[in-house]
This record gives C-alpha cells, sequence and structure tokens, in this order.
C-alpha cells in the first residue's frame, strides 16, 4: 500500500520559521555545575539572548 502524504506545517504561513530554538551554557552559582538554558526565541532576539 501506498502512503498518504502527510501535510506539512507551512500551511501559508511563515510563523513557525521566524522563531530560533537557543542553547547557552550557564555555570550554576549554587552547585558550580553546568546547567543548559533552552528557550524558543524570535529570530530577531538572538544576539540579545546571548548577551
Amino acid at each position: 500500500m501506498a502512503k498518504k502524504v502527510v501535510a506539512t506545517l507551512r500551511d501559508g504561513s511563515t510563523d513557525g520559521r521566524s522563531y530560533t530554538k537557543v542553547i547557552k551554557m550557564v555555570k550554576s552559582p549554587k552547585t558550580g555545575a553546568y546547567i543548559f538554558d533552552e528557550k524558543m526565541v524570535p529570530n530577531e532576539q538572538v544576539k540579545e539572548f546571548f548577551k
């Protein structure tokens, strides 16, 4: 049997591509271990996230 074509998330809008998942490694002041800070931010705010 042939598989059906699944609809993509790009149904006429580009909202999904206007966000970027960013990951920053931050040192915890409490334990001294490194933790990862993950967020979905708009493309315009990526440089501000890493400051």
